[in-house]
């Protein structure tokens, strides 16, 4: 049973490791492509609300807390932008629904 372990830490670290080789051995050149380049900026953001929308809704044991964070967080990071009080404020929010709910 351990022998398999460590098959599969070889595999997934192989893996990982040709995933990030790759570019370097297939794109030599600048990428030129203005909607690859836009493409490829956009990523890191869209994979970081992929991983913390469903952590926002699912914290708390009420939902409806969760979704009137996310609610008041959109607002505020939308005509403020600032993390703070984005943060202060889904809390602020989580809070008052617990004490409503």
């Amino acid at each position: 049973m351990t022998g398999n372990v460590y098959v599969s830490m070889l595999i997934i670290a192989l893996t990982i490791y040709a995933i990030r080789l790759m570019p370097f051995l297939f794109i030599r050149k600048p990428i030129r492509n203005r909607y690859f380049r836009s493409f490829l900026y956009y990523v890191p953001y869209v994979t970081l609300a992929v991983m913390t929308f469903p952590a926002i809704l699912t914290a708390t044991d009420q939902i409806w807390a969760g979704v009137a964070a996310l609610i008041a967080g959109l607002i505020v990071a939308w005509f403020w932008g600032d993390l703070f009080a984005v943060a202060i404020t889904c809390c602020a929010a989580v809070f008052i629904c617990g004490i409503i709910l």
